[in-house]
């Protein structure tokens, strides 16, 4: 089963089998209907008034609420449809096994009673961000409610967002039994780990695609409907692919609040490497702080591992202006979106492949024959680890791929597509095993049809 993709730290003290215990026991203590004033543990958990909070924690959990509250004036009281699962599909899920957990968050999965699985979020009592906080405040209760405002930020901003390059939110669940913010759970869209390594071994297609979906999900966060949204803690590790489509699974820290100045020193974007000057605005905001500083984080991060490597030829100038403008912030988002749009739409149509020698003439078609697809050579990258599968626009740039390797003796074009439309072709390096199918073609290397018998 896929899993979520989480931050797992080393400062993460609790075993796997506690954190399971502490997400079942939470879940326990939703069922549960008697008010719990404190809602923590210590002496707060006691009869009686809590001790007041250390003014230091007071005024952060005031900062918090108020970062709730401006969120949702910004949106201007609309909430999207968040999903119909609640506290009574909490209670009946089964099967809750831990993913993970990072400074704020510990993330289980769960199945539901009605088929399906979740994402469960919930506060992680043992992790950094309460930890630090115990370690200042020493107020247990207090800190847990800290932590779960982070949540619950996450919560608000998955209700006003919708798009494709966002998880959902498919329900939540708050205690009701006195203080809601120190015990909710997040019941979210389960995806698998993003993983890099595996994503340079797939074919260019596949890899231009995931580029391609975060550039658009760039472009929505910088018109959102908040205004324009920074992932401040912007890592691969904070997306999971789901379905094939790559999407951001980690949003407690974004913040939609723009660099506030008073001159352009003020507004200087650094990166471990590079620092870009940016212009401060008549009202006091760093100009495209926000938008620039996620599409420098997609540049050093995304585009630079996955665009180049294995790029059709004819693409590869169009993609170095992309990776030039965008590692040098020449390019804004409304720029780089049209950059990769025009790129798809020169590979979809095969206008990449103009002025080029013509190659299906050193090839025999036997139409009503399609051969064996078994194991045979391998090609990189290929859509297949049988053999040599590769993405074409046609049956002519097939040729011209088989020509360029000496093994390759046939080919055929599938019925497969990929997400572009574009077919699949199967290279071969013998003729043996051709099956009658009134729908296919096989091309054979003129040379090796000659020592062949049809």
């Amino acid at each position: 089963m896929a899993a979520v993709a989480v931050r797992a730290r080393r400062g993460a003290r609790l075993s796997a089998a506690a954190l399971l215990g502490a997400m079942l026991l939470g879940a326990a203590l939703l069922a549960l209907t008697a008010g719990r004033g404190g809602g923590g543990g210590g002496s707060e958990g006691r009869p009686g008034s809590p001790p007041p909070l250390p003014p230091g924690l007071r005024e952060e959990l005031r900062q918090r609420r108020r970062d709730l509250r401006r969120l949702a004036a910004a949106a201007g009281g609309q909430v999207a449809a968040a999903g119909g699962l609640g506290c009574g599909d909490l209670s009946l899920a089964t099967g809750v096994s831990v993913l993970g957990w990072g400074f704020t968050k510990v993330v289980a999965r769960a199945a539901l009673a009605g088929g399906g699985a979740v994402a469960l979020k919930s506060v992680h009592g043992a992790g950094r961000e309460v930890r630090q906080c115990l370690q200042r405040y020493g107020a247990p209760a207090g800190c847990r409610r800290l932590a779960a405002y982070k949540l619950l930020k996450e919560v608000t901003l998955l209700q006003r967002l919708q798009h494709p390059g966002i998880v959902q939110l498919h329900g939540q669940c708050y205690d009701d039994s006195g203080d809601p913010e120190i015990r909710v759970t997040a019941m979210m869209e389960l995806g698998s780990p993003l993983e890099m390594i595996q994503l340079l071994q797939t074919p260019w297609e596949e890899r231009f695609k995931i580029c391609l979906s975060l550039v658009k999900l760039l472009f929505y966060l910088a018109h959102s409907p908040l205004g324009s949204i920074v992932l401040l803690d912007f890592q691969p590790r904070q997306f999971v692919m789901v379905d094939g489509n790559l999407k951001v699974t980690d949003m407690d820290d974004a913040s939609t609040e723009e660099l506030s100045c008073k001159e352009d020193n003020d507004c200087t974007l650094d990166f471990p490497t590079k620092s870009f000057p940016l212009k401060c605005s008549a009202i006091g905001k760093c100009e495209g702080i926000n938008e620039k500083k996620n599409l420098f984080n997609a540049y050093r991060y995304f585009f630079t591992y996955l665009l180049p490597h294995s790029a059709p030829a004819a693409l590869r100038p169009f993609l170095s202006d992309i990776l030039n403008a965008t590692g040098d912030l020449r390019y804004g988002i409304n720029e780089t979106l049209e950059a990769f749009e025009k790129v798809l739409h020169l590979y979809k149509s095969g206008l990449y492949l103009q002025k080029r020698p013509l190659h299906l003439k050193d090839f025999i078609s036997l139409k009503g024959f399609r051969t064996v697809e078994g194991e045979d050579y391998k090609c990189w990258p290929s859509y297949s680890h049988l053999g040599c599968l590769l993405s074409v626009h046609s049956a002519e740039e097939a040729a011209g791929i088989c020509n360029s390797q000496s093994q390759c003796q046939s080919f055929i074009v599938t019925q497969r597509r990929t997400w572009t439309g574009r077919p699949l072709a199967l290279f071969q390096s013998s003729l043996t095993d051709l099956i009658p199918d009134a729908n296919a073609v096989v091309y054979i290397k003129r040379s090796a049809s000659s020592g062949e018998r049809l």
